[in-house]
């Protein structure tokens, strides 16, 4: 048996594309030979990356939505489903951490926000492509997790947040394995995208970040890539529930 990482005749969806890790998986997964749908709350943006997935011969999707309403994930799912007639793959990317208030000062507004993205969305939206992928006989669900969800660093409802999406990464893995669905989830460390351009535009946070990290940078979003194709692709058929974490050795 020989390794298939090939995505040839994939349909995959990825929320939060327009920019960061979520735009280099699109582009990634379509270098791979899937076809691409791309999800997020600005159009303009997203439009511009699947004109690149075009360039790259495959077809592309974009829907702006935003991914903790319901309502709006029902939508972005049947979209899909009418454009492309399944989805084989998902990489939920979609996140926000709009604070950075210690834990004894986070308002209720700010975890509601937090969790309803970063938790509640990831679920509902992998609910609903599950039943898609369930008709079709199975799938891959790559969750965007974080090394703040392993160890917590000084975000701490997004590092909740985070252990939470490990969890139901497991909980995921273990109750859709009889439909041929895995879901895994990637820990990247601080990562250079806009996201997180407070921590590592800042001088001391970026020094004790260097400090935990035994490679001693900071990572560029093409490096989640391969593990993301790797979670996607038949070469993983027999990984599911697990956490790969991305860091450069922070969590060693």
């Amino acid at each position: 048996m020989t390794m298939d990482f090939s995505l040839k005749s994939k349909v995959a969806l990825v929320t939060g594309g327009s920019r960061g890790i979520g735009k280099a998986a699109a582009l990634g997964l379509a270098q791979a030979g899937a076809d691409v749908a791309l999800a997020s709350r600005k159009l303009p943006d997203l439009e511009k990356v699947a004109e690149e997935i075009k360039g790259l011969g495959k077809k592309s999707l974009a829907v702006a939505a935003h991914v903790g309403r319901l309502e709006e994930i029902n939508n972005l799912v049947d979209r899909v489903k009418a454009e492309f007639g399944r989805i084989d793959i998902l990489v939920n990317n979609a996140g926000t951490n709009p604070v950075m208030d210690p834990a004894l000062e986070i308002s209720e507004r700010a975890w509601d926000s937090i969790m309803n993205l970063n938790l509640k969305g990831l679920f509902f939206l992998s609910q609903a492509v599950a039943r898609v992928m369930k008709e079709r006989g199975g799938g891959a669900i790559i969750n965007v997790s974080s090394v703040e969800g392993i160890t917590p660093g000084i975000l701490p409802v997004y590092a909740i947040s985070k252990a939470g999406v490990i969890m139901a990464t497991k909980v995921m893995a273990r109750e859709w394995a009889k439909y041929n669905i895995r879901v895994n989830a990637v820990a990247p460390g601080l990562t250079r995208t806009g996201f997180s351009v407070a921590l590592w535009s800042n001088p001391e946070i970026l020094e004790v970040a260097m400090s935990r990290t035994p490679m001693r940078r900071i990572a560029e979003p093409e490096e989640m890539v391969g593990a993301i194709i790797y979670l996607a692709s038949d070469a993983s058929s027999y990984v599911t529930g697990q956490t790969f974490a991305i860091d450069g050795g922070t969590t060693i």
